[in-house]
């Protein structure tokens, strides 16, 4: 069997997605770890237990008891977060929005080269695919006005990301290095780091996102597991020694937008810069101790050529050209209502879409 990644069903526990069927790893296994409603306990057992169980899952006989379709499996968040980081590594989206903001600039601070630049978010806010997205409100400043005022975001956007998690956590004091870190990456997610541009505008400045990123950040039912999805070279880099890596440091996964079933941007995560080795590394070369289940995104994740961007200020140059979907309407920034999909396939797997639908927030 060719195990696809790993989640949890409602009723089941953990299982393993195989083709368009699931496999209950309790009973495929065996190992009691697989008996809690989340795939923590097994993300800790490290690469070697993560190795044999892939092992066990490809050469087995699966059997009509063991599987189900997977179309008739609730799926749920399938690990308990710890930590949630987001990162800015793709150049062009970085380039694409400091060309907006900063237009009498250098579009990319000094930094960025330099080190993955990011954000601690908010674990509590991870959502799993499928749930609502509430319209956040916050602080805004219109053109023409003197003053903020506390209203629904109207610039609400999408953002095209990969998230990593964190399999086996490391102490505080002991820097994670680039070679050694995918003794500690469990696998990938899929992540849509929903943003309210008007709300984060106004805040960011100057210590960044928050109230604008924190609301909500869903992710895909399904972990794919690392030894399952190639790595490529990347960009050239002249890095600090601590960042460096030897081989192929970046996943090479197809990744798809959609708005409302319209298809409005291809773009692949080859394009980033940073990969998740040098994430992890730099977020534990202070000293910083990491958890299982604290997960690492990209950030939003661009091309250089119109119809790859991640996200919709990109898509529409900050709502100066609106796209027109298949059904004729035409959109700037998400409306309620919405339904926004991102898809990745890594190779001939697929990624465990994450979809969410607009909605104004609960009475």
């Amino acid at each position: 069997m060719l195990v696809e990644a790993y989640g949890v069903s409602r009723t089941t526990g953990c299982v393993a997605r195989v083709g368009d069927a699931v496999v209950d790893l309790r009973r495929a296994l065996g190992d009691p770890v697989f008996d809690e409603p989340a795939l923590n306990g097994f993300m800790a057992q490290g690469p070697e237990a993560w190795r044999q169980a892939y092992q066990r899952l490809h050469d087995m006989e699966p059997g009509d008891a063991l599987l189900t379709p997977v179309d008739e499996v609730e799926l749920l968040l399938p690990w308990r977060p710890a930590d949630y980081v987001d990162f800015y590594a793709s150049e062009a989206h970085a380039t694409n929005l400091g060309r907006m903001f900063r237009p009498d600039s250098e579009p990319l601070l000094p930094n960025w080269r330099h080190l993955p630049v990011g954000y601690h978010g908010r674990a509590a806010t991870l959502i799993v695919s499928g749930e609502p997205v509430y319209r956040p409100h916050g602080l805004t400043l219109r053109a023409g006005e003197d003053r903020p005022a506390l209203r629904p975001s109207a610039m609400l956007d999408v953002e095209v990301e990969l998230g990593v998690i964190v399999g086996v956590g490391s102490e505080r004091g002991r820097p994670v290095s680039t070679a050694r870190a995918w003794d500690h990456l469990f696998g990938f997610v899929l992540v849509n780091d929903w943003s309210a541009r008007d709300i984060q505008s106004f805040e960011y400045q100057p210590l960044g996102p928050h109230l604008g990123k924190s609301f909500a950040t869903s992710v895909s039912a399904w972990i794919t597991p690392a030894l399952a999805v190639p790595l490529v070279d990347g960009p050239p880099q002249d890095v600090d020694p601590y960042l460096r890596v030897d081989g192929p440091r970046v996943p090479d996964v197809d990744l798809t937008l959609e708005l409302n079933g319209t298809v409005v941007s291809r773009t692949n995560s080859r394009e980033l810069t940073w990969g998740p080795a040098q994430l992890l590394a730099h977020a534990t070369v202070n000293g910083a101790a990491t958890r299982t289940g604290d997960l690492y995104a990209s950030g939003t994740i661009s091309g250089w050529d119109p119809g790859t961007y991640g996200s919709l200020i990109e898509l529409t140059r900050r709502g100066e050209e609106p796209l027109t979907l298949d059904d004729g309407s035409q959109r700037t920034f998400l409306e309620d209502g919405d339904t926004a999909t991102i898809r990745g396939m890594a190779g001939p797997i697929a990624l465990g879409d994450v979809t969410g639908r607009v909605a104004p927030p609960p009475e």
